[in-house]
């Protein structure tokens, strides 16, 4: 089972896509919060969002501050610890965890959560470090993840991944569109950021603004706060 690629141009982001790849556990339930806001419109960036966003360049975490996502957006505390592999898909047929090494080998991983001022919609954001060699591995496993798992049915919705582009930022990441097929109701689509830098890992997860230039904007954000 293959995985298409496509380069999307900039403008408005289709919500439909060929080839698919499906969707992880551990942000099902987060797209299924996001139902009632993922289509939020998002022309670009606005002076606001511009002066929040500079107000936080001087913070040395890893982690988007809830500015640099857009003016209407609140984040939670940073949560450090190990947090879990964005990846997991324990409800994929086809997945089997001991068969992603990579996850074992991380030294670090902080995490946060944001959501919008009227409660639509939320984001998350979490920053991994692995041991000498395994950040690049980790991306391997990250493709044979959506390789394996092409698209299931969950609770009673269809879940697919479509990769957008598989070499983001210039062959430094991977941009990701998760779907929820819904019977009755309007698709879920949440948008996945994935980006290496050393032995650093960034993967940002958030609604569909509707627009390539924030999705982008939003990702070269990721990649400043790697240094």
């Amino acid at each position: 089972m293959s995985v298409s690629s496509s380069r999307t141009s900039r403008g408005r982001i289709r919500g439909r896509g060929r080839g698919s790849v499906a969707i992880v556990p551990a942000v099902l339930s987060a797209l299924l919060v996001m139902a009632a806001g993922c289509h939020r419109e998002e022309s670009g960036v606005g002076p606001d969002e511009r002066h929040t966003a500079n107000a936080e360049r001087g913070d040395p975490s890893p982690l988007l501050g809830a500015g640099e996502l857009g003016a209407d957006w609140h984040a939670d505390d940073a949560r450090t610890g190990l947090a879990s592999w964005p990846w997991e898909q324990d409800s994929c047929p086809n997945y089997k965890s001991s068969d992603y090494p990579a996850k074992s080998h991380r030294r670090a991983a902080v995490e946060r959560s944001y959501r919008l001022s009227d409660g639509s919609s939320s984001a998350h954001h979490v920053v991994e470090t692995y041991e000498p060699g395994w950040a690049e591995r980790n991306v391997d496993d990250v493709r044979r993840v959506l390789l394996r798992c092409a698209t299931y049915p969950v609770l009673g919705s269809q879940v697919s991944f479509d990769v957008v582009d598989p070499h983001y930022l210039e062959g430094t990441g991977m941009l990701v569109r998760g779907r929820i097929a819904h019977v009755d109701t309007p698709n879920t689509v949440t948008y996945f950021v994935m980006v290496k830098r050393g032995e650093t890992v960034s993967t940002v997860r958030l609604p569909d603004p509707g627009s390539q230039a924030v999705v982008d904007s939003i990702a070269a954000r990721a990649v400043a706060r790697l240094g």
